[in-house]
């Protein structure tokens, strides 16, 4: 997994409506985005044999997230006035 370089800032119009008509690097930018929002939603915790607590990212959960970020970014539908 590349380091996600996260920015504040939603993304722009532009780059949602690049999204939606299928653009990687849009998509991209999306992800990019959200990526600490799903990485949270996808840790997981345990505790070890000595009580000890340790968290884990569940990848097979995360990759399901970014699907269906996926999935409802090429299926959104824009409002064009």
């Amino acid at each position: 997994m590349q380091k996600a370089i996260h920015s504040k800032e939603p993304p722009n119009y532009v780059t949602i409506e690049s999204a939606v008509a299928g653009d990687s690097d849009a998509i991209y930018a999306v992800l990019n985005h959200y990526r600490g929002y799903i990485v949270f939603l996808s840790t997981k915790w345990f505790r070890d044999d000595f009580g000890e607590a340790h968290n884990y990212v569940d990848e097979e959960l995360r990759q399901r997230l970014e699907t269906k970020l996926i999935l409802r970014v090429l299926t959104f539908r824009l409002n064009r006035q």
